[in-house]
């Protein structure tokens, strides 16, 4: 026999994206921008609990669920995957009928079938780049631009 609920009128919560600690405090986290942070939260919406390196999400339904234009998160995914939050495990083909499949994912904070968890993203490090110099330009003798040391021969 069933036991009653303590309050019949309450439904549940609902379904909700919980991110541990670990992850959030890590450098990796702490140096993404918000961009590969909505997706990587999309795509943990994803997860069910059951189904890590089986998670799919297009480009296009990506897109659509973050308002960006595809290449934008193009480019975020390439962010996840270079930062080691995601792992791809299939990729995208084209079905027998015609029909495109999407590439699946893994990610690597949860366990896969009987492996655990890989953690990828806490072996990254934020490598130090230097800021490129922006080119100055002058306005140069017969009205063409020259660039700061060397002249560009670009006359108007």
């Amino acid at each position: 026999m069933a036991r009653k609920s303590y309050k019949p009128q309450k439904k549940g919560t609902g379904r909700h994206v919980q991110l541990a600690e670990w992850v959030i405090v890590s450098e990796t986290w702490a140096t993404m921008p918000t961009g590969p942070r909505a997706l990587y939260i999309e795509l943990r919406r994803r997860f069910n609990g059951g189904n890590n390196g089986h998670i799919f999400l297009s480009h296009r339904d990506a897109a659509k669920a973050l308002n960006m234009g595809r290449d934008t998160v193009s480019r975020y995914f390439k962010d996840l995957i270079e930062r080691g939050f995601i792992v791809v495990t299939k990729g995208y083909f084209l079905g027998p009928e015609g029909i495109g499949q999407s590439t699946h994912y893994r990610l690597t904070e949860k366990a896969h079938k009987s492996k655990p968890a890989t953690k990828d993203f806490m072996k990254w490090r934020q490598s130090k780049k230097q800021k490129p110099r922006r080119k100055s330009y002058r306005f140069g003798p017969k009205r063409g631009f020259y660039r700061v040391g060397k002249p560009c021969h670009i006359y108007i």
